[in-house]
């Protein structure tokens, strides 16, 4: 129903951090972070638009028409939707960690025969 609004708040926070704090969010990455939210939330408010769960008139939220709904919504945001967010997240961690990574590897590449033929001309 609404679980698409838990990773937009995130989303939100980390556009924000992205445009004020630019040296830390370019040794974050968060520009893959803010891809990765973006886009998810825009599908799943298609899906739910498709769904009728969320439509273009007050209070736009389907569950929040019927007061019994909304605590449904509400376990449902904070179920899924944290979950979702959390998965996106670790996602994105694994990126930032193999790039890290392969950026390491790669260096260790090219400097490995500089030390080799250093130490063989030494000799």
């Amino acid at each position: 129903m609404a679980c698409f609004l838990v990773p937009m708040v995130l989303a939100i926070v980390t556009s924000t951090i992205q445009k004020t704090a630019r040296s830390l969010a370019e040794r974050l990455k968060i520009w893959i972070l803010n891809a990765l939210l973006w886009g998810g939330v825009i599908l799943l408010a298609l899906e739910h638009v498709w769904h009728g769960e969320v439509v273009p008139w007050p209070p736009f939220l389907t569950a929040m028409a019927n007061p019994a709904d909304i605590p449904i919504m509400l376990h449902e945001m904070a179920t899924i939707g944290a979950m979702m967010t959390a998965t996106t997240v670790a996602a994105w961690g694994i990126i930032l960690a193999v790039s890290w990574y392969t950026l390491k590897i790669a260096t260790a590449k090219i400097t490995w025969p500089l030390k080799k033929t250093f130490i063989t001309t030494k000799s």
